[in-house]
């Protein structure tokens, strides 16, 4: 039964009940002795009452707590109320109160537009760096975890007691809700990714997958991976590449960015939260652009092309100004064009990132797509009309040059 107000556990009084789920209810408290509003989250019996889960939960509060990011809720208290003659014992979480939404409630208005998608995404995802860096994988990122507040979005429940699924339940239809009745993975079904269903090892890629799920349904508003049981959505995210998101006709590179997110295999995804982060927010200046998206007359290839073409303006307007005044004052107006590579494009997400002109102005490298394969750095010189492979560059991302050229 929800505590009534003005109750206290520990040494918060409740003022009002946030929610109650399957892991426990989440409160409003004051906490008198700092004079400030906090949430506070009572886990459920099966929960608290397990050895092994409470054990687990005591180790990763302890980690939660070290994670100081905007974009993570922060975990204020860790806490145990013994049982009285009246009460059963309570095992508790303090953490920041937020005012707002979770993300899950604002997408079932339907999804966001990709202005509003994308810099959300570089908030979660840089969350997710923060908490990979200190050796923390969520296992559980989902609509439901993300709260969106006017600070933007807060990641929730890291490290904390998770929510499981059974893999091996019934047939029946499951519709699009969450399923997280107790069972033998940890997560929450529609954003599993294929290492967590087969039980094999998972790492901060397995978050890159849910990453990806939870971004193709902020995009679209529906889930990437999807079935009328629960057997059918496991054999989708185990053998399905999920539909089209149709959105790479208006912000080239997006639809890149998902496919590698979503990838089967981990080692073929993005490899950290941080690289996600960046291509992300190489897309921000594109999604952001005025009229961009309401141009359909104007195609990706040339949206791309424009962009390198600007690109390649100012890097070599930046490579001119650190020449001496004398080179500057005999320097001639340069025109080139870079198709790409045999069996590469321009298309599928690289842009302005993955072109990088040296400081003497000399030479450009650059990342084309690969047409099947992996990435290479290509290096050209720019009195030459031919690029080149540089070997031992397989799958390499973002080049820069030193200052030494």
């Amino acid at each position: 039964m929800a505590l009534p107000p003005g109750d206290h556990v520990g040494p918060y009084q409740v003022t009002g009940l946030i929610v109650a789920g399957g892991m426990g209810e989440v409160y409003k408290v004051r906490d008198n002795r700092l004079d400030r509003t906090v949430a506070l989250k009572i886990l459920a019996p099966h929960i608290a009452g397990n050895p092994v889960s409470r054990q687990r939960f005591e180790v990763e509060a302890r980690a939660a707590a070290a994670l100081s990011h905007p974009h993570i809720c922060t975990l204020h208290d860790v806490g145990h109320q013994p049982a009285t003659a009246s009460e059963p014992a309570r095992d508790y979480l303090v953490m920041e109160y937020l005012e707002g939404e979770t993300l899950g409630e604002r997408l079932v208005k339907g999804p966001l537009p990709p202005a509003k998608a994308i810099p959300l995404a570089i908030q979660i995802a840089s969350a997710l760096d923060c908490a990979h860096r200190a050796g923390i994988v969520h296992r559980d990122l989902k609509p439901g975890n993300v709260m969106l507040t006017k600070a933007g979005a807060k990641l929730l429940d890291f490290g904390l007691a998770k929510p499981s699924v059974s893999v091996a339940g019934s047939d029946d239809a499951t519709q699009a809700a969450d399923l997280t009745t107790p069972g033998i993975v940890l997560g929450t079904l529609h954003y599993l990714a294929p290492e967590q269903i087969e039980d094999r090892v998972v790492d901060p890629r397995t978050d890159i997958f849910a990453f990806g799920s939870l971004l193709f349904e902020m995009l679209t508003g529906r889930k990437a991976f999807e079935g009328r049981s629960q057997t059918a959505v496991i054999a989708a995210i185990v053998d399905d590449s999920p539909p089209s998101t149709v959105l790479a006709t208006r912000v080239p590179g997006l639809e890149y960015v998902l496919r590698r997110c979503l990838a089967k295999d981990p080692d073929d995804r993005w490899q950290t939260a941080r690289d996600l982060m960046f291509a992300l927010e190489g897309l921000a200046p594109v999604v952001a652009a005025p009229g961009v998206q309401q141009s359909p007359g104007l195609r990706p290839i040339t949206r791309i092309a424009a962009g390198l073409v600007l690109v390649l303006g100012a890097a070599l307007i930046a490579a001119l100004s650190w020449r001496t005044p004398s080179i500057v004052r005999s320097a001639n107006v340069s025109r080139l064009s870079i198709p790409p590579p045999e069996h590469t494009t321009f298309m599928g997400g690289y842009g302005a990132p993955h072109f990088a002109l040296s400081p003497d102005g000399r030479r450009l490298v650059f990342v084309p797509t690969p047409v099947g394969g992996r990435t290479l750095l290509w290096i050209r010189d720019l009195d030459s009309v031919t690029a080149r492979v540089l070997t031992g560059t397989d799958g390499a991302t973002y080049p820069f040059w030193s200052p030494d050229n």
